[in-house]
């Protein structure tokens, strides 16, 4: 399958952080985007070259619409943490993906998922997700990624780290997480559309490297030029903070992954795979510290930010 012929690509959630930033580097290498939306018109991110499709998740025939006269498809769940609406979203994307003769499908999990199935419906509703798409026959491709270094660049996190040096995530210390932009999640992605011989499989994306919050906290202060700290935000002030913007239902769904990730059971879910899939998918994750760099943090000195907590992954 060569990435050099250009793809009819149905993207669902790319009005989302993670969806939209998959969308753009599609469109940027010349690929031809749908996605489907309920937003209005007037109330749409800007996704230059993208076709919008009005419709629902949860309504077969609109699928089936976003669906038409495509040939490969990527899906992004959005923050919904009902096991049995995920369900259905998946089976109604299965079942329109199968009747347009899609190529292969591409499903971002938002996460990484435990082995075996758990009380965590941030977890369990990706779970169910992958099976659905998995048992269906359609040509599928898994990328799970672990945690968005975008999430640091928001109105949570900016004006701590840049005004004091602050960087405040609701992760134990010690986790090493192999942190991702959106952007190599987007390469990621595209890599799995388009390399050959992947059907079937499921990678555990990420950076190449695992980094303790005290390794973080040194990239970005390389990256910014000055002394940066990390601080271990409790899972549940960041839930409550989360909240606030979304609803406790949803912010409940979110911060699970992250009273997960509290109670030890797990400590290298969120960890570097040793460059097993960098070389597979053949994508090269830039270093944190090149990240850094590349964000214009200016935006945020002397702001004043009433609480410092970390945005949910987008």
């Amino acid at each position: 399958m060569s990435s050099q012929i250009p793809m009819r690509v149905a993207v669902v959630g790319a009005t989302g952080f993670q969806g939209g930033a998959i969308a753009r580097l599609l469109v940027e290498r010349h690929h031809r985007v749908r996605t489907l939306t309920r937003r209005p018109s007037g109330d749409r991110p800007p996704l230059p070259g993208a076709f919008f499709v009005a419709g629902d998740l949860a309504r077969p025939a609109d699928v089936r619409r976003l669906f038409e006269g495509t040939t490969h498809a990527v899906v992004t769940m959005p923050l919904v943490y009902d096991v049995e609406r995920i369900r259905r979203y998946a089976r109604n994307v299965a079942l329109a993906a199968l009747a347009a003769g899609t190529v292969r499908l591409v499903f971002n999990a938002n996460t990484r998922l435990p082995h075996g199935p758990n009380a965590v419906a941030a977890f369990e509703t990706r779970r169910v997700a992958e099976e659905e798409l998995r048992d269906s026959g359609v040509p599928l491709v898994v990328v799970r990624p672990p945690v968005y270094l975008d999430n640091l660049f928001s109105p949570w996190n900016g004006p701590a780290l840049v005004n004091e040096g602050i960087l405040a995530y609701p992760l134990p210390a010690s986790t090493p997480t192999a942190w991702l932009s959106h952007r190599d999640l987007a390469e990621a992605v595209h890599a799995a559309l388009t390399v050959e011989g992947l059907e079937g499989r499921t990678f555990d994306i990420g950076g190449a490297r695992s980094l303790s919050g005290d390794e973080l906290a040194a990239a970005f202060s390389r990256g910014l030029g000055r002394t940066v700290r990390y601080l271990q935000l409790p899972p549940e002030v960041f839930e409550r903070g989360l909240g606030r913007l979304l609803g406790p239902e949803t912010a409940a769904g979110v911060a699970g992954i992250y009273h997960y990730m509290a109670t030890g059971a797990d400590p290298l879910l969120l960890a570097a795979d040793d460059g097993v899939s960098s070389e597979v998918l053949r994508v090269q994750p830039a270093p944190v510290e090149e990240w850094v760099t590349r964000q214009p943090w200016q935006m945020w000195s002397g702001d004043d930010a009433e609480e410092q907590s970390p945005s949910p992954q987008g």
